[in-house]
Parts: structure tokens; sequence; C-alpha cells
């Protein structure tokens, strides 16, 4: 069954209604929702909520306007939006500042506090930089450490790179099984790369995988189908 606009707005609006009746501060998933409403929908309504949520010091509505904003183009106006909510402690706001920042150190201090609450893309980004001394000291060990971190959270990046550090020791002590398990973990979530490192591993064999060349072109043309499909969401 179709939703119409006017169902929708009136759903929206009679969130508010409950909302405000109640006295009660609303729940993320609920600023979320509404925040769909005023980017997907074009809601006026909705993007009120919102305004009226973040001047309240709401962090998870002064992201969500934020993001708005900035896919406005609105980019002053996001950044001081996502400032308060990381100040906040709201990650998603704390990384999404790394990615504005232009000075990768000052981006490193963003990726840091997202990272330190668990958030995935934060820690590969935090390591990427870790890993190449880009705006800050090069430190493989602490590279490798949020790499597991962003591994961890299912990231598949993060456990190919990882994977490549315990191969060859960058950070961490060579343990070419765990390189192998983590090559195996990321590309059984469709990470290009790994589909094609581990189709050549097969192709010539080693001492934890006997040689397979059926198995090896079918991965390699696997790899090449998930880079094509695959491209924006790695």
């Amino acid at each position: 069954m179709k939703v119409r606009p006017t169902c929708v707005r009136l759903t929206c609006a009679l969130l508010f209604v409950v909302l405000a009746g109640c006295g009660r501060a609303p729940l993320p998933a609920e600023i979320e929702a509404v925040a769909m409403d005023a980017s997907q929908r074009g809601d006026e309504a909705a993007e009120w909520q919102l305004q009226a949520w973040a001047a309240d010091g709401q962090p998870v509505a002064e992201r969500e306007l934020a993001l708005l904003y900035r896919k406005r183009h609105r980019d002053d106006q996001a950044r001081a939006l996502f400032l308060r909510a990381a100040r906040q402690g709201d990650a998603e706001a704390a990384y999404a500042l790394g990615d504005l920042e232009r000075d990768h150190g000052r981006a490193a201090q963003w990726y840091r506090q997202a990272a330190q609450q668990g958030h995935a893309k934060a820690a590969l980004s935090f390591a990427l930089l870790l890993k190449n001394g880009d705006g800050i000291p090069t430190d493989k060990a602490a590279a490798a450490h949020w790499f597991g971190v962003a591994a961890q959270a299912g990231d598949a990046h993060a456990m190919f790179l990882l994977s490549n550090a315990y191969a060859d020791g960058d950070g961490v002590p060579r343990d070419p099984r765990r390189a192998r398990d983590l090559l195996e973990r990321a590309a059984d979530r469709e990470y290009p790369a790994a589909i094609q490192e581990l189709a050549l591993v097969k192709q010539t064999g080693d001492d934890l995988t006997p040689k397979d060349a059926a198995e090896s072109d079918q991965l390699l043309k696997e790899g090449a189908e998930h880079r094509r499909s695959n491209a924006r969401r790695f």
C-alpha cells in the first residue's frame, strides 16, 4: 500500500503533539524519524520540530539538523551544529567533524573521540592517519589497535588492512594464520580487494591454503563484480 504524503505529515504532527503532551524528551529514534521526513520528504513541519529540538540542546537533533544543512551545502551552519553535538558526546557528529576538517591533525582529534565511543568508520579513519603519519606522528602499533576496533565492529576495510598488518608484522607480531582469518572475513563481507587477494592465494597455494585454480577464477570474477557494484559502499 502506498503511503500518501498527507498521511506522513499527519503522523509527524501527531508525534509532536504526543511528545509535547507527555512532557518528555524525544528518543534518538524519534528524532531520526523526524529528520528523515525533513530530509527525504521536505516536510517543513518536521524541519521546524528538528530546529526546536536542536535549539533545546538535544545532541541527536543538532547532528541530524547539521546533516540536513550539509546536504544543502550550508556548511558553516552544519559545522556549528556538529560541534555542539560532538561536545555533548555524539559520536556520529564527532566523526562528521573529522570528515569536514581539512587539517588532518584536528581531524584526528575528532576521529579519536568518535572511535573511543566505538564508531567503526572513525576508528578506521583514525587508524589510517596513524599508519601514514598524516597530520600526526606515525604509530603503527596504535594504527593496528584502531584497525582492530573497527574490524571488531564489522568494518571489512579494517579487517583487510589488519590482515595485511599481521601478514607483514606491521605494528603487531607477524601472525599468518590470524592474517588469513581476517582476510577471509573481509572477503565474506564482499570487500573487493580481500576477495581478489584471496583469489591470488588460491591460484598459487601456500602453507595454509591448497592450490585451487577453479575457485581462484571464481573469486576473481566475484571480486571484479563487487568492485563495480560496491564502489560506494566501501
